[in-house]
This record gives C-alpha cells, structure tokens and sequence, in this order.
C-alpha cells in the first residue's frame, strides 16, 4: 500500500513539474529583519538562507 502511494505521488509530481513554467516572469522580492526589500535575480541561479525565529 505504502509502495503504490509514494509510486502514484511521484508521477503526479512528474506531471505537475512538467506543466510549469521554465521561469517567473516576476522578480522575487523579500524582506529582510530590517524592513528592507531584498530582490533576487532571475537570469541566473542564486541560493538564499533564511533563518526564522518563534518567540
């Protein structure tokens, strides 16, 4: 039971993966602890942290 699932799981993750886009059109844009807006860029690959805290 277990095997079929994570089997039906993959292939639809296959299919959704393939009816996506190759990239965003829009920039990403976040907030850093200051309040300021951080924007990524999209022509290349970048690798970004974040670290999160619950008080």
């Amino acid at each position: 039971m277990k095997k079929k699932f994570i089997f039906l799981f993959a292939i639809v993750l296959l299919v959704l993966t393939g009816c996506g886009k190759d990239q965003s059109q829009d920039t990403i844009a976040l907030k850093d602890h200051n309040g300021k807006e951080v924007a990524f860029p999209q022509d290349k690959p970048s690798i970004f942290f974040f670290i999160t805290t619950y008080t």
